[in-house]
């Protein structure tokens, strides 16, 4: 059965989101925060097996009209990175938008500035997520 972890890669904390047992949605998983580019690496290709996942989709941040720019690179130097330490597969999925829409949603149900951002970086990652098992189904 394929198991699909999604994570969305910030500098300071990482969103992490899982797919249900059928593929169907995503779930927000936690946020994981950053301590250093190794530790992190390891840390979530960790991850990935302890959710066990069959592919590791990481979301790109892709400039508004589709260029890349400095945080694409940081990114896929980052997924490299990713895709070196782990036999898991691993999927790059255009993210735009995904934050901007988690803090939409975690604004609208009230929550206040500080608490956001323990919660924005897992709803972005389900966002990237969802995207994927969406494409997935056509």
């Amino acid at each position: 059965m394929e198991r699909y972890v999604a994570f969305d890669i910030g500098d300071k904390r990482i969103g992490v989101a899982v797919s249900d047992p059928f593929n169907t949605y995503a779930l927000p998983s936690q946020t994981y925060f950053r301590k250093g580019f190794a530790e992190d690496v390891k840390a979530l290709a960790e991850l990935a097996r302890e959710k066990g996942a069959t592919a590791i989709i990481c979301g790109l941040p892709v400039n508004f009209d589709g260029t890349e720019g400095e945080q694409t690179v940081k990114t896929r130097r980052f997924i490299q990175a990713l895709s070196a330490a782990t036999d898991i597969p691993v999927v790059c999925e255009d993210e735009r938008f995904t934050t901007q829409m988690a803090h939409e949603v975690l604004i609208s149900e009230g929550m206040r500035r500080e608490k956001r951002k323990n919660y924005v970086d897992a709803l972005a990652a389900a966002n990237i997520l969802d995207g994927y098992l969406s494409k997935l189904k056509k």
